[in-house]
């Protein structure tokens, strides 16, 4: 019961701090950023708003919440030595690789490079023997590696978890230039979520013991244990042309789960023969890095699923409350046939609608193959497409280019896409330039 007081007792002063990190409220305004730039590429895109960045911001604050709940919990159980040198030291390790690429926010990668730039530091143990550089080194070189290694591995756990339930939740379509300089439909599919952690550190004396030793720090948990807080940003980018977002984040889900159950077995080997720290480290880096290269390999080498067939429409998104959505129309079906005729082009689409200006029944193929009969009043203010996204046209203008973005972009906060006409070879080039984020 001592113990219980105490947790909570130590988990309130640990929620005061948090509030008074800048880190925190830093993580949930880069969030919304990135939320409202997704929006302003699709408004560009297809002048409509299909999601709203406040609502996915409260989401995934939500989601974070939650999520770093669950992972202080498994962490209490492993337990990792932190300090706010530490905490510091990582964040601004990880805002320094964002300057490059904003997917470089992943603890995996700020953890593995200290990691490694401790390994170096351990040759020169002489450098900076004064002055602010001296407090650095020291702080990284005091850092217990493999334990933080561990808390990455949890972290990437529960990131598999928010991606299954959330990750399709908030893709954007675009239209891409395919393998072969043709237009196809895609999503670009990327999510960040704000964790705020409550990590028991061990006390120098005085106070509780816990009931059980966690598997990092030994003999240092046997004077107590103190709690801080620590806010992290978890998150995931991925970019599809030949599957449903939903089926993408499933199997991104699974991948994650395989690297983060290794990192954590190299983590805890590390823990216990030391020489095996800059293997995990190592490993943290280069494995995800590894997952990023085969997902874009995969698509690659798979067909778009996204272009239109030799009968009917492709319908790549359907608007929020639209008549397409509230007639059950999904993203991957095919519009066959609209008041009895069928419809190649979204020239026909209109003209079909309009033989009808009241009213619509629609012929829709779905994910298996089958057909469906759907109707449907048509009201005035309705979309003219009744709310469906169809594949690209290959005469269509305009395309999405996602080239990799860094913080500094993301708050100068521009949106570029470019339109290009045919030339007099009749080819036709399609670029945009700053149009979103890489995966």
């Amino acid at each position: 019961m001592e113990t219980l007081v105490q947790l909570l007792m130590r988990g309130m002063d640990a929620g005061l701090q948090l509030l008074t990190q800048p880190f925190y409220y830093i993580s949930i305004l880069f969030v919304m950023l990135l939320y409202r730039r997704q929006v302003l590429l699709e408004r560009k895109l297809f002048h409509v708003r299909l999601h709203s960045w406040g609502l996915q911001t409260w989401r995934t604050f939500l989601g974070g919440l939650l999520a770093g709940l669950a992972v202080s919990v498994a962490v209490a159980f492993l337990g990792v030595s932190l300090s706010l040198g530490a905490i510091i030291c990582i964040w601004v390790t990880s805002l320094i690789l964002m300057l490059f690429h904003i997917r470089y926010l992943c603890f995996a990668y700020s953890i593995g490079l200290l990691g490694i730039l401790q390994f170096v530091l351990s040759w020169f143990p002489n450098l900076a023997t004064e002055g602010w550089a001296h407090a650095v080194l020291s702080t990284i070189r005091s850092l217990d590696i493999p334990a933080l290694l561990a808390l990455a591995a949890v972290l990437h756990f529960a990131e598999a978890v928010l991606v299954k339930l959330q990750g399709s939740s908030f893709a954007t379509p675009l239209f891409l230039e395919g393998k072969r300089g043709k237009l196809v439909g895609g999503y670009h599919m990327q999510s960040f979520w704000p964790l705020p952690l409550f990590m028991l550190v061990p006390a120098a004396g005085g106070g509780a013991v816990l009931p059980w030793t966690p598997f990092f720090g030994g003999d240092a948990w046997s004077g107590g244990f103190m709690m801080m807080a620590l806010p992290v940003v978890i998150g995931f980018g991925e970019m599809t042309q030949s599957m449903l977002p939903k089926e993408k984040a499933a199997i991104t889900s699974k991948r994650l789960i395989i690297y983060a159950a290794v990192v954590l077995a190299l983590s805890m080997l590390a823990e216990w023969w030391s020489p095996l720290t800059l293997i995990a480290a190592l490993a943290a880096l280069l494995l995800h890095e590894g997952l990023v290269w085969y997902s874009r390999y995969e698509e690659q080498q798979r067909s778009p699923v996204f272009v239109h067939p030799v009968r009917g429409l492709r319908v790549l998104a359907v608007l929020p409350d639209s008549p397409a959505h509230e007639l059950g129309i999904q993203p991957g079906e095919t519009i066959l046939k609209v008041n009895g005729t069928l419809v190649h082009s979204k020239e026909q689409l209109h003209g079909a609608l309009r033989q009808n200006p009241a009213f619509c029944k629609l012929e829709v193929q779905n994910h298996q193959g089958e057909s469906k009969f759907l109707q449907r009043a048509i009201y005035a203010g309705d979309h003219h497409q009744l709310g469906a996204i169809v594949a690209p046209d290959p005469r269509d203008g305009i395309a999405a280019r996602l080239k990799p973005v860094s913080l500094i972009t993301l708050l100068a906060n521009k949106l570029h896409v470019q339109k290009f006409r045919k030339d007099p070879a009749g080819e036709k080039a399609l670029r945009s330039e700053e149009a979103g984020f890489d995966s």
